[in-house]
């Protein structure tokens, strides 16, 4: 019965993540995967300790400390000075582009990209609005940047995160096992959404107000002379503080410079990030609560339900058979198509914590593959990534509605295209074989 209720909650909580949401109720991916456990926990199916034991605590305390280093830049005005940078720029619309594809890709290798997100989506949007521009394409250069940027280090986002401290990578090697397909689904993105938009970039201008049934004459000066816009709400402002921002750069230098020591990845960065705290100018409590915990806690519930389904041991039987075949995915010819279904349905970090936690040893060339085509699998569909779903949310509290056929109209040919050269990379790199070593 144990075994059955499990295997229950699992199905139901994967199935209904997929679907994104709770029907007819505002229960997101997080509340999902939370009410899951509570229902674990309720049923006597699993205690408290097993809960806790599942959970891969490096893997959570490198991602929280990786948001407090970002929560430090947010506070020093960096991402306002990079949205400046981009929508300020002098030049016609595709130099905005390339700015905004570039700066996200780069901060997204480097510093949790759901902040990076939270903090950039408003301004840019701000930004291009005051230049006349349509904020759409902006935005969705934003999140398939995300994506793609990500995609190059192990720090880039949770599900690489993950596997890097479950398979104790190597950053360098991960760097130059996933850079240079990470660099150019950069170009990628930005190729692919010129094409696409470039001849609808231009925002259309407000309608202008109804004629007044009042002679103008009659009319208050302000209604005459004042025109009706659009009353959209105002992002979140940070002054930029030059001595903030040098003092994260130097704590983002020396967690790199940590990571090339046998100190463990987290501890590096949970120095760092308490070095970060011990300041005059912002409040731990500031900091703190730039922590993304809805993110935090959807990681530790899945851990916690899958980890479940792991001690009934029904998916090693499955491993097992699956390895007798010759179908593990240790090759390109399975893990791709993988990696881009399971993405897209159930997400890109849930179904990286599935598979590793279900997967026994897995080759080290597998985890840069799976690291890899997961991040560049999350740009075919809004929900591929929770990178899309933050991007999305975010605009739409700041007037802008993304449609799934518009992202897809980009995502699909961006995801094609940066799949094939990174499995072309991974294969004549020699991380992965074409074919199972089985055939």
């Amino acid at each position: 019965m144990q075994a059955a209720i499990i295997i229950l909650v699992f199905v139901l909580t994967y199935a209904l993540m997929a679907a994104g949401r709770l029907p007819w109720l505002q229960v997101d991916r997080t509340g999902i995967a939370l009410l899951g456990v509570i229902t674990l926990l309720a049923t006597e199916t699993v205690t408290l300790d097993d809960f806790g034991g599942n959970i891969d605590m490096p893997t959570l305390v490198l991602l929280f400390a990786l948001m407090i280093i970002s929560a430090q830049f947010v506070a020093a005005g960096f991402y306002d000075l990079c949205a400046r940078k981009i929508t300020e720029a002098t030049g016609p619309p595709v130099v905005l582009l390339a700015l905004t594809v570039a700066i996200c890709g780069g901060l997204s290798a480097l510093f949790a990209n759901d902040i990076v997100i939270f903090a950039l989506v408003p301004l840019l949007i701000a930004g291009v609005r005051a230049r006349g521009l349509d904020p759409r394409p902006f935005v969705i250069a934003l999140a398939a940047a995300t994506n793609a940027g990500s995609a190059a280090t192990f720090i880039g986002n949770p599900q690489n995160i993950l596997i890097g401290e479950i398979g104790n990578l190597s950053f360098i090697t991960f760097l130059i096992a996933c850079g240079v397909p990470a660099l150019v689904s950069l170009v990628i993105v930005f190729a692919v959404i010129w094409l696409v938009w470039h001849k609808r970039m231009i925002a259309e201008a407000p309608a202008p107000p109804a004629a007044p049934e009042l002679p103008v004459d009659a009319m208050p000066l302000e209604a005459v002379t004042t025109p009706t816009v659009p009353d959209f709400p105002l992002p979140p402002r940070h002054p930029q503080d030059r001595n903030q921002t040098i003092k994260g750069l130097i704590a983002t230098v020396a967690l790199l410079a940590l990571f090339m020591t046998p100190i463990q990845h987290e501890i590096g960065a949970l120095i760092i990030a308490a070095i970060l705290l011990l300041t005059r100018k912002f409040t731990s409590r500031t900091m703190i609560a730039a922590v993304d915990w809805p993110l935090l806690l959807l990681v530790a519930c899945l851990f916690g339900i899958t980890g479940a389904l792991a001690d009934t041991g029904i998916p090693w039987t499955g491993i097992s058979q699956l390895q007798e075949w010759g179908l593990l995915p240790d090759s390109l010819l399975i893990l791709t198509p993988l990696t881009l279904l399971m993405s897209n349905t159930i997400g890109n970090v849930p179904s990286v914590i599935l598979l590793m936690q279900i997967w026994p040893n897995p080759p080290k060339g597998a985890l840069y593959g799976l690291a890899l085509l997961s991040s560049l699998s999350g740009n075919l569909l809004l929900v591929g990534s929770l990178a899309n779903i933050l991007v999305v949310e975010r605009a739409a509290d700041f007037g802008v509605k993304l449609s799934f056929a518009e992202h897809a109209k980009v995502g699909i040919p961006i995801t094609l295209l940066s799949l094939a050269f990174a499995v072309f990379w991974l294969a004549y790199m020699n991380w992965l074989p074409w074919l199972p070593e089985a055939w």
